[in-house]
């Protein structure tokens, strides 16, 4: 007893000091969590690395964790030292503690348990860790609704952001994730909305999974459980890892999912100018009017942003990284060159060719970004959201990124620039 009593009270006090703002981290919680990853792509396995290990060290966790894992048949065995054979994913998982298809050479916890069935991952889950394409998971809320915990709280790793065609605004994952999971409770007929955060960042899977330090952003407002466990730092918890994958806390949900989504539109743009043989000078420009035209956008089209979100991990990180190793700019660059050799790679055989089963998110985004704009007849303030859309869909001249790497005047003139500094930003030739 005073063993685990002790061990409570050096974690959570070692944790503490990846907490920012330093709040006060209780050294037992009344309410014990039963986790559930839905997802095992890359980012997934990643995630679930810290999650796993938490989970088992954690006495307010149940030792195993779920990961659900969309079934696929993997050949496995190189015909030379062994002869190849085809097996289902969740048993290679479960069996040689390894995702050989999007996460291979890293060994995976032994209490992470692939499940190919989701009723069987969700059952009384009271945290769930969403880390796939939506158009794979929302048909699936259904069904995760009526097999979780009833007081079952959610986190997003999701980055993508839609376009609501009758609202002429943004729709959220995390939002239609809390829509797709609340339910009217039984007793008292009342709404019980489902409470869903964010987890964004600089976070590359397979630099995670090696252990290189990395840092991530959670975002959540979960107000506290009846017993009185603050639910943000409980969930900081179980993700963070305080050696190799620390993770901070923000209130400012809808900043940090943005951040995540249209950091993936520049990224595209950066791959152009690799594409191009341009040098870093060229990228910082873009990546400095990238994050402005990520903050306009996101106080055009969001209430309640912090300014202060831009320079968290899941804002300026996040794009730094993206824009020099992410899969948005190494297609990116792969669709300049094919242009520029006078080909006409399509971005779905790109995706085919060279993610590996992963989804490339970033032209998805870039057209739900350019129909927001449009029927808002904001384009002309996004020069480079603008031009990017331009070059992946319209067939413009990759060589033409370098048209959108300005500040409008009219957003110089908003900002109180005056007419010295318009004449610096854009110079109209």
């Amino acid at each position: 007893m005073l063993t685990s009593i002790l061990r409570r009270t050096i974690t959570a006090s070692t944790l503490n000091i990846a907490n920012r703002s330093f709040a006060y981290v209780p050294q037992s919680f009344q309410t014990h969590e039963k986790v559930a990853i839905i997802g095992s792509g890359s980012f997934g396995s990643a995630a679930a690395l810290s999650v796993a290990r938490n989970a088992a060290s954690f006495d307010f966790c149940d030792t195993e964790v779920k990961m659900y894992t969309f079934e696929e048949e993997i050949t496995v065995g190189d015909g030379i030292v062994s002869f190849p054979e085809t097996e289902k994913l969740s048993r290679i998982i479960n069996k040689k503690h390894e995702n050989p298809k999007y996460l291979p050479g890293v060994k995976l916890p032994g209490n992470l348990l692939s499940c190919p069935d989701l009723l069987t991952t969700c059952l009384d889950a009271t945290l769930l860790i969403f880390v796939m394409p939506f158009q794979f998971l929302k048909p699936l809320l259904p069904t995760v609704k009526k097999v979780m915990s009833p007081n079952a709280r959610g986190v997003s790793l999701i980055k993508e952001v839609h376009f609501d065609e009758e609202t002429l605004g943004v729709k959220l994952i995390s939002k239609q994730i809390s829509e797709g999971l609340s339910f009217r409770r039984e007793e008292d007929g009342r709404e019980r909305e489902f409470k869903c955060g964010v987890l964004m960042g600089a976070n590359i899977a397979s630099e995670i999974a090696n252990g290189d330090f990395s840092e991530s952003t959670l975002a959540t407002r979960f107000p506290p459980n009846t017993d009185g466990d603050n639910l943000n730092e409980k969930t900081r918890l179980i993700l963070n890892n305080t050696t190799s994958f620390r993770v901070y806390s923000i209130r400012d949900v809808e900043g940090c999912e943005a951040c995540g989504a249209l950091k993936n539109v520049i990224a595209i743009g950066a791959g152009f100018v690799d594409g191009l043989g341009m040098g870093s000078n060229t990228k910082a420009a873009l990546m400095r009017i990238g994050i402005q035209e990520m903050e306009r956008f996101c106080n055009d089209f969001l209430d309640g942003v912090s300014p202060s979100t831009f320079s968290e991990s899941c804002g300026m990180a996040d794009l730094i990284t993206t824009c020099v190793g992410g899969r948005n700019r190494k297609c990116g660059e792969i669709f300049a060159r094919s242009r520029i050799s006078g080909e006409t790679t399509s971005w779905d055989d790109i995706e085919r060719d060279n993610l590996n089963g992963q989804r490339l998110r970033g032209v998805k985004t870039t057209k739900q970004v350019h129909e927001l704009l449009k029927s808002q007849g904001l384009l002309k303030l996004y020069p480079l959201f603008s031009k990017i859309y331009g070059i992946a869909i319209d067939g413009e001249p990759v060589d033409s990124i370098i048209d959108g790497l300005y500040i409008p005047n009219e957003v110089v003139k908003e900002r109180g620039g005056g007419e010295e500094t318009e004449r610096e930003e854009h110079v109209e030739v």
